[in-house]
């Protein structure tokens, strides 16, 4: 997906003004019980667009068709598909509603060309979202600690996207590898849930990238 950075620093010249709501809380290094190795790694990722498409009744499939050809990208016919490569993902997050994430800071006004006014809505959250990655050999364990989802491979494959909230805070989380989970959240909530994410790592030993 898109690169990864400490928290504080900028993203390119289209995100200098975006600040990390990390950045307090950002502690590079390893961290917990890692005396036999690191169970998983922590980073947070820096899509330079991350955008919102809904699809007005009855026209879900030509959305479908849309986000192919702008993000390059086949996603399956289904609630909760997805797909990712490289730096580009989309994945649904609820009926006829998909979450798309891009290194190209015009995504919005791209599908918003894109899209007649009968098809959907357009709605650009690249500011109001904050990405943390989550990979490695622990990683379906510490996510079941946090959601009540099945976050096995079959269950959950790779580009597959579900929406749900850890206590009082709204997820959205795409399986972007094996071993490895992109999770959406409200950049007002960010530091909390990283903290209590970094607490519930120390188990297994975490690094933090």
């Amino acid at each position: 997906m898109a690169s990864t950075r400490k928290a504080g620093q900028s993203a390119g010249v289209s995100a200098v003004a975006r600040l990390s709501a990390l950045a307090p809380v950002y502690r590079p290094g390893s961290h917990g019980n890692f005396e036999h190795g690191i169970g998983v790694a922590l980073s947070e990722v820096v899509p330079t667009s991350i955008v919102q498409l809904a699809a007005w009744s009855g026209k879900e499939k030509k959305l479908i068709g849309i986000i192919g050809s702008v993000m390059g990208l086949a996603l399956p016919d289904a609630t909760g598909g997805g797909a990712v490569e490289g730096a580009r993902a989309a994945f649904g997050v609820a009926p006829g509603k998909f979450l798309v994430s891009d290194d190209r800071d015009d995504l919005a006004s791209i599908f918003a060309e894109a899209m007649e006014p009968d098809t959907g809505t357009v709605t650009d959250l690249s500011h109001g979202r904050t990405v943390i990655r989550i990979e490695g050999p622990e990683v379906e364990w510490i996510m079941a600690k946090f959601f009540a989802l099945d976050f096995s491979l079959p269950a959950f494959p790779v580009g597959a996207g579900r929406s749900t909230a850890h206590h009082d805070i709204f997820a959205q989380i795409q399986r972007t590898a094996a071993e490895q989970f992109d999770i959406y959240v409200f950049r007002s909530f960010a530091r909390s849930f990283w903290t209590a994410l970094c607490r519930s790592c120390e188990e297994v030993g975490y690094e933090v990238q």
